[in-house]
């Protein structure tokens, strides 16, 4: 398999994957209002030299998302002269091709935890996958954290043993906020720079990530979305929202390649909360 049907294999997948999570997310909104909501999509073309764009989708005000977003994209272009060394493999040639899909879910609902995932194909003289997913609730619930990563190590350990204990420890390092002293949320799993040598490999447990991710998803938020809440419960969310946004501003990877890669500014600051509070 060459490089250029890799990256079509690729590219379709995660558009298969952005169908599939839209559509349960829609079913999720008419099972608590009894009204059909759907995701509003626009799309988008990359700005500058870059090539290619994507299409963002997006609930806002809905009974149970407060504001969801589910971001696909396929660019091509060429890195900056400051990104490239950063980058493996750009630092020669800075020629790019990048797919993925990107999702943020903020909740009407203080009991229902913020949840964000993505996952992407990146090709430049060397090419790999990254990805993953995490939690962030307002309120503590050990259960359901438990839940949450007891789901994501059972599909790791399919793949490989060392992948969940390594995948948790760099997201528990990646969603940290140092100058809070404290973690974004309840972790869960981020990976970067995987090539195994395999791409079949690599590319069935991305897609594994993804399905593990609309499962576990849809099951916490089911649980929860009918619990009841009061203004406390409301304010420490938008509290944990303020922290939410300072992580995505200061650290976030995503953010950054976006920025550095001439991509939709809508699309980029989706997973910003439509409300948030210091």
């Amino acid at each position: 398999m060459n490089s250029e049907e890799k990256k079509i294999i690729a590219k379709n997948w995660f558009e298969n994957l952005r169908n599939s999570i839209c559509k349960e997310y829609e079913d999720i909104e008419y099972k608590k209002s009894k009204k059909k909501t759907l995701f509003q999509k626009t799309n988008w073309k990359a700005g500058g030299s870059s090539k290619g764009g994507g299409v963002f989708s997006l609930i806002k005000n809905g009974t149970v998302f407060d504001k969801v977003g589910v971001n696909i994209s396929t660019v091509s272009g060429k890195f900056n002269n400051e990104f490239r060394k950063k980058i493996p493999g750009a630092l020669k040639n800075p020629n790019f091709w990048a797919s993925g899909i990107s999702i943020v879910a903020h909740m009407k609902s203080p009991k229902v935890p913020a949840f964000h995932f993505n996952t992407r194909f990146i090709v430049t003289t060397k090419s790999w996958f990254g990805g993953g997913m995490d939690m962030t609730p307002c309120i503590k619930d050990t259960n359901q954290k438990k839940y949450f990563h007891s789901k994501i190590k059972n599909m790791c350990d399919i793949h490989n043993k060392k992948y969940y204990p390594e995948h948790k420890k760099n997201c528990d390092n990646y969603f940290y906020l140092p100058h809070r002293k404290e973690p974004r949320g309840d972790g869960g799993i981020f990976f970067d720079y995987l090539n195994s040598n395999n791409w079949s490999k690599d590319f069935n447990y991305t897609k594994d990530v993804g399905a593990t991710f609309l499962k576990v998803s849809s099951e916490i938020i089911k649980r929860k979305m009918f619990l009841k809440w009061n203004d406390k419960d409301k304010d420490k969310q938008l509290i944990k929202r303020g922290r939410y946004v300072e992580f995505n501003l200061l650290y976030d990877r995503g953010t950054k390649f976006g920025l550095n890669t001439n991509g939709n500014i809508e699309a980029i600051f989706m997973s910003l909360p439509p409300l948030a509070k210091w």
